[in-house]
């Protein structure tokens, strides 16, 4: 298998990315779990640009088990010394032992942008990359808007590349920084620059500007790249870098390239979440390999095929990224997909003779809004409630709700909450930030002296949706929650006109999920 460098910059580029903020924290746990998982090189900021990145590069650096820790930055300005370039300074002083340095490839920048001639920016790229070879360093040079560069103005940028060869340095990453061109063009330019310097290795780096970002890096890995540059789930600037978590998989499972540890592509999906997580972002359900999505069926006849050999609906087998199979149920669900839910969720209905009234239940409750796609706590329930197996651990009397605005713009909720738990009546109040948080405070407070195992339960997403909208005020909502223990977690959905009403039903439901399942 042929070796190809990982090269991240989530860290960096990622970080552009609009509403993206890493604190020193946050950047210190990502580099950690991109370390692990095997990655090349991190590239950690632009050392002298902001504070937070030099404590980064102070706290980070010799840190890392597999990874090279780098530091970013530009060409020396132009019409001046190298040695008294306040960039320059600060990389060498970080601490790190690899740089990736970036300089312009296409005329109209160097005019425009730079507004300087030609010859001093390649002046520029020339001092900057052997200054830093002198000094140690491995350097990656980032030829900055290269393809759009060789396609109005073949010759300087060639020459530009040509600058960065003869200074020394270790890496010629070309960048495709606009996202704006297709991958033919990016097979041909490759091909052509790589024949021009034949024992240069060369990398790229794509944005996603055209959504070809993946198959862009794709396509110069196998015109001859050694080298890929990414982000994980393809955070970045404008519409994104090219996204490591599709790269990756697609070249080390199909292109027979080695591009982290084998045993560690597993962690892949682990990696997505945990990063998304970080960034505080909502994960992107449908993206390939790690997406929540990216192996669930929900057509009756998609599901009946996998039953009896994954491959006709699925491209490779999900526990190879560390993902899983899931099957979606809705008012579209024939036996086959019920079936598959029920296995998946260790019940055993291939014989019920209660499984026609499932399917039936199923699709009369989605006629009324529900949807179990992301509910698998409620569909759990729906069948044992069918089968008539579903115990009653508490029943409800009635709930009061209450927010209360006070002069000094603090806002108080409240709510109250009568139970009949084992023919005992619970009657319990609780304060919370909102409506659901005291509602779901005081439903544990009612029920923890019954059944402790709840204790470690923990309410994590909550999410609300309008159904029909038309409606205006009136209109019909669906709250589903996500919840967790030490061990698992699930979904349970509530519809109703009244939005307390809906998180009730989900509230309850997520707690009688878990007592269920004991």
């Amino acid at each position: 298998m042929k070796q190809i460098k990982i090269f991240d910059t989530t860290l960096r580029d990622g970080s552009q990315g609009a509403g993206i903020s890493f604190s020193v924290e946050d950047k210190l746990k990502i580099a950690s779990a991109l370390d692990d998982f095997g990655v090349s090189y991190i590239e950690g900021g632009w050392p002298g640009s902001n504070p937070k990145d030099e404590e980064f590069f102070q706290l980070a650096k010799n840190k890392f088990k597999h990874s090279k820790l780098v530091a970013f930055g530009s060409t020396r300005k132009k019409n001046s010394d190298i040695k008294e370039d306040e960039n320059i300074k600060k990389i060498t002083e970080s601490g790190v032992k690899v740089v990736c340095i970036f300089g312009k490839s296409w005329d109209l920048h160097v005019k425009y942008a730079l507004k300087t001639s030609l010859k001093e920016n390649l002046n520029m790229i020339s001092d900057t990359v052997s200054y830093l070879k002198s000094k140690k360093f491995e350097v990656i040079y980032d030829a900055e808007h290269y393809f759009d560069g060789y396609i109005h103005n073949k010759n300087y940028a060639l020459q530009t590349v040509k600058a960065a060869i003869d200074a020394g340095a270790d890496y010629i990453c070309l960048c495709e920084t606009n996202g704006g061109v297709l991958p033919s063009y990016i097979e041909k330019i490759v091909k052509e620059t790589i024949q021009k310097f034949p024992n240069v290795k060369f990398g790229i780096h794509a944005h996603n500007d055209c959504e070809c970002a993946v198959a862009n890096s794709i396509m110069a890995v196998l015109s001859g790249c050694e080298m890929v540059q990414g982000t994980i789930n393809g955070i970045g600037e404008r519409c994104g870098n090219a996204n490591l978590c599709s790269i990756i998989p697609s070249l080390q499972l199909k292109g027979k390239y080695r591009c982290v540890p084998v045993r560690n592509l597993k962690n892949i999906t682990e990696l997505s979440r945990y990063v998304d997580e970080i960034a505080n972002l909502i994960p992107n359900d449908c993206l390939p390999y790690v997406g929540r999505n990216a192996f669930a069926h929900k057509a009756g006849v998609h599901v009946s095929a996998i039953k009896k050999d994954s491959r006709t609906y699925e491209q490779i087998n999900p526990k190879h990224v560390g993902n899983r199979r899931s099957v979606l149920v809705s008012d579209l669900s024939g036996k086959s997909n019920i079936v598959s839910k029920a296995d998946e969720l260790a019940m055993d209905l291939e014989k019920d003779k209660n499984l026609r009234g499932i399917i039936n239940t199923v699709k009369e409750k989605e006629n009324e809004g529900y949807q179990y796609e992301n509910a698998d706590g409620s569909f759990y329930i729906l069948t044992k409630k069918v089968e008539n197996k579903c115990k009653d651990f508490f029943t409800l009397k009635s709930y009061r709700v209450s927010v209360e605005k006070n002069a000094d713009g603090s806002i108080v909720s409240e709510a109250t909450v009568k139970l009949d738990v084992n023919g005992k009546e619970e009657h319990t109040v609780a304060e919370g930030e909102g409506p659901v948080n005291a509602l779901d405070k005081c439903l544990r407070k009612a029920l923890i002296k019954f059944y402790p195992e709840i204790k470690n339960v923990l309410l994590t997403d909550f999410k609300v949706r309008v159904i029909n909208s038309d409606a205006n005020t009136a209109a019909k909502v669906r709250v589903l929650i996500e919840t967790r223990d030490k061990k698992q977690s699930w979904g349970t959905i509530g519809v109703s006109e009244n939005i307390i009403d809906a998180c009730w039903q989900a509230l309850s439901d997520s707690v009688e999920y878990k007592l269920l399942k004991k």
